[in-house]
């Protein structure tokens, strides 16, 4: 994800769906944080998907491959 790329959440607690934007934090900070009026739609501790999406041709699509996250409590990367 890249800074200012829109981006859709998925609040897996209330079923909630929205659409939002990328800002920055602090490298390796494991901050995760809704701003604006996207913060009245989550709670910290709710657990959320974070969905980016890309445009590729035909060719490129045959070849991409997604790059799913997992993360613990403290949103640090987990292994696999």
């Amino acid at each position: 994800m890249v800074i200012n790329e829109r981006v859709e959440i998925y609040n897996v607690e209330t079923g909630m769906r929205f659409a939002t934007y990328v800002i920055e934090a602090p490298p390796r900070s494991g901050t995760i944080s809704l701003n604006g009026a996207a913060a009245r739609l989550a709670m910290p501790g709710d657990k959320i998907i974070i969905v980016a999406y890309a445009s590729f041709d035909e060719a490129e699509a045959k070849i991409f491959k997604p790059r799913i996250v997992r993360v613990d409590r403290d949103n640090r990367v987990l292994a696999g």
